[in-house]
């Protein structure tokens, strides 16, 4: 029985969720469109808070 990682990383949820990069990850973590949790100088991805993110989007504005 594998169990899901409640954790991932910010390049690989990046990758796995939105085709980014590294850096575009990270970028993304930094304005606060991929949530994060920081353990020390960890910088994790709870994959629940990522997937309810991602079935609930917010609405953008029009520009």
């Amino acid at each position: 029985m594998t169990e899901k990682a409640l954790t991932i990383s910010v390049p690989e949820a990046g990758q796995r969720y939105f085709g980014l990069s590294r850096n575009a990850a990270y970028a993304a973590a930094d304005r606060g469109e991929i949530p994060t949790i920081k353990i020390g100088r960890l910088l994790k991805v709870p994959v629940k808070a990522l997937e309810q993110m991602l079935e609930n989007p917010r609405k953008t504005e029009a520009a």
